[in-house]
């Protein structure tokens, strides 16, 4: 189960930041260029590498023992 649940926070780590990526998309086309310069987008990919680490060092203890879940789904 810790597996799982390790899978399902990675994947919303990475849904949420491809979501933050997607969203400047809806601003005015002049300010795109300074939101998607190289700069920003290469801080982006290594966000998608570190982050995930990070999500679950931080959320360690649910991964681990399900704090939260129902006594009678277990």
């Amino acid at each position: 189960m810790t597996a799982v649940r390790m899978a399902g926070t990675v994947l919303a780590t990475w849904v949420t930041l491809i979501v933050l990526l997607l969203a400047p998309s809806l601003l005015p086309e002049r300010w795109q260029y300074y939101i998607y310069s190289p700069a920003s987008v290469g801080l982006w990919m290594l966000a998608m590498l570190v982050a995930p680490f990070v999500v679950c060092a931080a959320a360690w203890r649910w991964i681990r023992t399900g704090a939260g879940r129902s006594k009678e789904g277990t």
